[in-house]
């Protein structure tokens, strides 16, 4: 919904920094690879066919990140991937506070985005459930 506002060479950034984050807590599982896929779609790129995290360079991705908003949409995307599994592990705490300091975001709106994404990811579930329900 977002992620389409993003420049063609965020979107690459966006996709390696998700990939990088749904692995900082040692569970990637099928809720993380399904949103993701989700992430790719809707900004109309392929996944990655795998990912290096040896040779992920946090600090030189989140420099392609220039404006205001496309860092603010970083973390408000990166909320729903963090709140799929509905654990906001330390790692992934440790991880979000690094971002925001370096985008200048302060913790009361990444609190915030944080509370956001718990609902998105939640709402995302349900529809899911919509979705797939049988009508008798």
């Amino acid at each position: 919904m977002l992620l389409m506002k993003l420049q063609s060479k965020e979107k690459f950034s966006f996709l390696q920094l998700a990939h990088y984050l749904a692995r900082v807590d040692s569970k990637y599982g099928p809720r993380e690879e399904e949103i993701l896929l989700e992430y790719c779609t809707e900004m109309g790129i392929e996944n990655l066919d795998s990912f290096d995290s040896e040779n992920f360079s946090l600090d030189g991705i989140l420099k392609d990140f220039k404006s205001e908003q496309s860092k603010r949409i970083v973390i408000l995307e990166l909320m729903i991937l963090i709140h799929i599994d509905h654990t906001f592990h330390l790692n992934e705490q440790k991880l979000m506070q690094q971002i925001s300091q370096n985008f200048g975001i302060n913790l009361e709106d990444v609190n915030d985005y944080s509370q956001w994404g718990k609902s998105v990811a939640m709402l995302y579930e349900v529809a899911k459930i919509f979705i797939n329900e049988k009508k008798i």
